[in-house]
């Protein structure tokens, strides 16, 4: 398979280092709208090139991956690259996917090509273990803890505020909650209950940092409903200690069997990322190679990690699947 990346910042760096690993895949070029000289990548002997050049490359890209942002490069590329491209995004803005699938399923079939969306590990890998766990446990409650981990967001919403020079934002499961639900208690759980938000800040020089910190913890739509702690130090320590984009979480489902539902049963799926655009990128790479195969089998339109069969992602014969894995 012959792949096209399309921006290269983090996740797209993430996606190069992805396609390595894979046998069955090589990186035809980057696109990017920077200058193209200003950006290196590791693959040697691999151009970069010019955003508006792909489309003059239609016949030499099996399938491009699309690694912009969800709030405003990703509505409009996706749909845009869907109609001359077989493509793969990870549009994450939970609330945003209905209309997003629906502005690219129309480009794709358009085009003749498949659009694969949303993928990553939320949603994606996430969506399609709480789809599993409601088909087998028909009763019960989901339960879904994000962290301890990095959120960009609201990383950058604290960094918005006046005297604060850098800061970072980790997301924490509170330890309580997470063993009440894998105790099958299927807890009624407020958001103050499922997480607490720990924010490490450099203050400059002179800055007020009791503001600061009222200003974090009563601001609204990020920390004002959660129990909050700010601990300030210096640049130094936070380019030490705080460097990473570390993610992950669990999708819990807490069910009940049996004729008068008397038996418990639980089911957990858990990730701990040390950089979560680099696990997005491997999933991205995963649902490329599935797209290439559906589309070679005729499908066209837009997907998402629900029409998607697992030996479709997967580099290994379905013979051999059968023989190893099942």
């Amino acid at each position: 398979m012959k792949i096209g990346i399309v921006g290269y910042g983090n996740l797209g760096k993430g996606v190069e280092a992805a396609i390595k690993a894979c046998s069955d895949m090589e990186l035809v070029g980057v696109f990017t709208r920077r200058d193209p000289a200003s950006v290196q990548i590791r693959t040697q002997g691999v151009p970069v090139f010019s955003y508006d050049s792909m489309f003059n490359m239609k016949d030499e890209i099996d399938v491009m991956v699309l690694c912009g942002g969800s709030a405003t490069d990703l509505p409009e590329m996706t749909p845009e690259l869907a109609e001359h491209f077989h493509v793969v995004d990870s549009f994450d803005t939970h609330a945003n996917i209905p209309q997003h699938f629906d502005n690219v399923d129309a480009m794709a079939k358009k085009g003749g090509n498949i659009a694969i969306i949303s993928v990553g590990w939320d949603p994606g890998m996430f969506s399609v273990n709480r789809v599993y766990a409601n088909a087998i446990l028909p009763v019960g409650s989901d339960y879904t803890f994000w962290g301890t981990g990095v959120s960009q967001g609201h990383s950058d919403a604290i960094r918005r505020i006046e005297g604060v020079a850098d800061a970072r934002q980790y997301t924490v499961p509170v330890p309580a909650a997470v063993e009440r639900v894998l105790a099958g208690e299927n807890p009624e759980l407020t958001t103050r209950e499922k997480h607490t938000r720990e924010c490490y800040v450099v203050a400059k020089e002179g800055a007020d940092l009791a503001k600061i910190e009222d200003t974090i913890k009563t601001m609204p739509n990020y920390f004002a409903d959660y129990d909050t702690t700010v601990t300030f130090i210096s640049q130094a320590e936070m380019d030490e200690k705080h460097s990473g984009i570390p993610h992950g979480g669990n999708v819990i489902r807490s069910g009940l069997t049996g004729w008068d539902n008397e038996t418990k049963q639980t089911i957990e799926y858990k990730l701990t990322l040390e950089s979560n655009p680099e696990f997005t990128a491997n999933v991205l790479i995963a649902c490329a190679r599935a797209g290439y195969r559906m589309a070679s089998r005729g499908d066209v339109g837009c997907k998402t990690i629900f029409d998607i069969a697992p030996g479709d992602m997967s580099q290994t014969s379905a013979a051999e699947l059968r023989a190893t894995m099942l």
